[in-house]
């Protein structure tokens, strides 16, 4: 599917729409770095030859992935669903790698958690 100004717009668009539950938000804030660790330890002991290690990393991010998947379970407006395996992919990187830290940068995961994101909805809307 074609998102107009690209995946990281698109994403980002909706992304404080898409996470104001706050265990989702608690969730996040603690599995994504949990993900972003495990898959560059998978990288990084894989390519020095420690299989087994890598394959226990890539475990624990997947186990990470499927925490902020209950999360979002959550969520009053959940993700679009995916358009297929590349579309996953492409928007689970983007999300744990980029989305999510800019998220939390921005101070919007802060404002989503103090219910602040509701208030100027309803005050806008």
């Amino acid at each position: 599917m074609a998102r107009e100004g690209g995946l990281l717009n698109w994403q980002w668009r909706g992304y404080s729409r898409n996470h104001r539950d706050r265990l989702n938000l608690v969730l996040h804030i603690v599995a994504v770095p949990a993900f972003v660790a495990g898959m560059l330890a998978t990288v990084s002991l894989a390519l020095k030859g420690f299989y087994y290690g890598a394959a226990a990393a890539f475990v624990f991010a997947i186990v990470a992935f499927a925490l902020q998947g209950i999360g979002h379970k959550r969520e009053a407006q959940p993700p679009e669903p995916f358009d297929g395996p590349g579309d996953f992919v492409a928007r689970v990187f983007a999300e744990q790698f980029i989305t999510f830290p800019r998220f939390v940068l921005s101070g919007n995961w802060m404002r989503n958690l103090a219910g602040r994101a509701e208030q100027d909805d309803n005050r806008h809307g």
